[in-house]
């Protein structure tokens, strides 16, 4: 395996009760906040690319990271939670594969300029700007002719959706996410509607999804 490294968290933090230490005691209390199975829209719209390299932003627990992984990608996956990494090494070892597991906070990251084929950004809310911050590293990592993949809760969802915060001030639209894309090509930037399966029926979550890609 080839470990996790770790990257300095700068003294400033994300809004109150997400720091690093809040978000390590949230995943050392279950075995998996979530499944170790990948997003299913994720998987879908990856399916057909070319396997190459991958970069995997706020990856948690490393579902989305090991899958890719499974299916050829070189894949390196970024979290400031050195509790949900150690988790996610210990998914890739029962899967038989590796990642190269970095932890560090996404809004200060700089990720290797143009390097990757696909970049994902699953699930990270956070405050407007923090959240440009990490789009613009995250633009800046996908490579001529890459993909990038970002999808979180839907600014409508506290009203219209079920889960996911009820802090509008973390949540954003796909025309939010679009407009910090720079010289990106967006394909597809829309809502999104996923089923929620609960003890007494279902419900709807409703989720911003944008996909661009860098022109060769």
């Amino acid at each position: 395996m080839r470990g996790v490294t770790e990257r300095p968290r700068p003294a400033s933090s994300v809004r109150p009760g997400f720091a690093r230490e809040d978000w390590n005691a949230r995943y050392a209390s279950a075995e998996l906040l979530w499944t170790a199975e990948p997003n299913r829209l994720f998987a879908a719209e990856v399916d057909g690319l070319s396997p190459e390299r991958a970069l995997d932003l706020a990856c948690g627990e490393g579902r989305n990271a090991v899958w890719l992984a499974e299916r050829g990608w070189r894949v390196t996956g970024v979290d400031f939670s050195d509790v949900a990494l150690g988790k996610a090494e210990r998914l890739a070892a029962s899967r038989g594969v590796e990642v190269e597991w970095v932890v560090a906070d996404v809004v200060e990251l700089e990720p290797e300029r143009q390097a990757f084929a696909l970049v994902a950004l699953l699930y990270l809310q956070l405050p407007r700007d923090e959240l440009a911050r990490a789009l613009h590293g995250a633009v800046a990592a996908v490579a001529p002719g890459g993909t990038l993949l970002v999808l979180g809760h839907d600014a409508t969802n506290p009203t219209e959706g079920y889960g996911g915060p009820k802090d509008a001030a973390v949540l954003y639209t796909p025309e939010d996410v679009v407009a910090e894309l720079g010289e990106l090509v967006v394909d597809r930037a829309e809502q999104v509607r996923r089923r929620v399966v609960l003890d007494g029926g279902e419900a709807t979550a409703i989720d911003a999804f944008v996909r661009a890609w860098r022109p060769r």
